[in-house]
């Protein structure tokens, strides 16, 4: 391809920026990184689903939702008070009522909306009832859960217009967290086979495809189709994941190690110069961390980095894990970020000008990084800790403090 050619003629020309003339990637994280090379070269190429998955096991396993429960009943931070912020939150009352439409049609940034807002927060409805039926054991909760998730099952035929990719990844992003809750741990869901059929003849057909849009699109399509797979115990859906993940976060948080140039989807058509830094909205310089969509805004850039995290998470589960191959990158892209959400952006990056907006995103990689693999990340542990509790975006991020905050289980 020519972008081989073109990165390897630039590299030569560019190895002395690389090598020390950029700003540090390390520093926005306040460490240096790791020795050797970051990325995947030393990894399999594929990896198969797991012969037998475990269940609960979307974004949060069984001894994660135990250590939750646990703290919450102690009033232990950081859960308590993220406790108490969902559960004071129109999400988790008992008269909420679900807005089920056979077609939900949702256009660019949700103009029109027809049943857009509804179905995604629906779904985060099921799952904060989910969670607080876990804490708390009290019915009442699953019995939400359950009747919000049934309403869409028996109603929900089709997603329309140009958003529709979208909007059906980030519902279902949500639905298998609490589908998994309520099937596997409190049980006595007649409906669970309906709902299944839901997830796999409204929603994956939608999304298995992937997306060469901005790559928070495909990002969230992978967290989708990841939770899609778990909870159909479908091996196929699950390495359909894999492998657009795989694909796609080398192309969406860049690293010096992928050289002069950030890398590419294969088969996106994106394979010059010209069109590389079109993509990255006019960036030209690059440094660890720095995301496709950091100077279009760090709102878009945040949706690509929870779902980066929450795959990842949901691998670890499953006995994959998929932070040896790409932890580095979302630690680097928690670290740029997080650090000019909080200072002034140098000249060189989006012309000394960022739309800032990070949203609660940071929590679930910054506990398996920081938390559970040791590496110090100066800064995004003070935007999260200063964001506590982080409670929900209103479209498929939620109750990350409460799930995993400070949470290595």
């Amino acid at each position: 391809m020519r972008h081989t050619a073109l990165r390897t003629g630039l590299l030569a020309a560019a190895g002395a920026l690389l090598a020390g003339a950029l700003v540090s990637p390390a520093r926005a994280d306040g460490h240096l990184p790791d020795a050797g090379p970051a990325g995947a070269a030393a990894v399999p190429a594929a990896q198969a689903a797991p012969a037998v998955f475990t269940h609960p096991g979307v974004g949060l396993g069984r001894a994660q939702l135990d250590t939750v429960r646990a703290r919450v009943a102690a009033g232990a931070a950081p859960q308590a008070a993220a406790w108490n912020q969902m559960m004071n939150s129109p999400y988790a009352s008992l008269s909420y009522t679900p807005h089920p439409r056979a077609i939900v049609e949702c256009g660019s940034y949700s103009n029109p909306d027809n049943g857009c807002r509804d179905e995604r927060e629906d779904a985060i409805a099921a799952w904060t009832h989910a969670l607080a039926w876990y804490v708390t054991r009290d019915d009442a909760h699953a019995a939400k859960a359950i009747q919000i998730m049934d309403a869409w099952s028996a109603t929900i035929r089709d997603h329309t217009n140009s958003n529709a990719p979208l909007q059906t990844a980030w519902a279902a992003s949500s639905w298998p967290k609490a589908a998994e809750i309520i099937k596997h741990v409190h049980g006595d869901w007649p409906n669970a086979g309906r709902f299944a059929a839901m997830l796999r003849d409204v929603y994956y057909p939608e999304i298995r495809g992937g997306s060469n849009s901005n790559g928070n699109w495909e990002l969230s399509m992978t967290q989708a189709l990841m939770g899609i797979g778990v909870f159909l115990d479908d091996k196929a859906i699950y390495d359909r994941a894999v492998s657009l993940y795989r694909a796609r976060v080398p192309a969406f948080v860049y690293l010096t190690s992928d050289g002069a140039l950030p890398r590419t989807k294969p088969g996106d058509g994106r394979d010059t110069r010209d069109e590389i830094i079109g993509y990255w909205h006019g960036q030209t310089t690059f440094v660890n961390g720095l995301s496709q969509e950091t100077c279009r805004d760090f709102t878009h850039t945040g949706y690509g980095i929870a779902a980066m995290a929450q795959v990842a998470e949901t691998s670890r589960i499953q006995g994959q894990d998929l932070y040896p191959e790409f932890g580095e990158r979302i630690r680097h892209a928690l670290g740029l970020h997080a650090t000019y959400e909080r200072t002034a952006p140098p000249s060189w990056l989006c012309g000394g000008t960022v739309k800032r907006g990070l949203g609660p995103v940071s929590e679930v990689g910054y506990n398996a990084l920081h938390n559970r693999l040791g590496h110090a990340m100066t800064n995004t542990e003070a935007y999260t800790r200063a964001g506590r509790p982080m409670g929900t975006n209103n479209l498929f991020v939620a109750w990350e403090t409460l799930t995993h905050g400070d949470n290595p289980s």
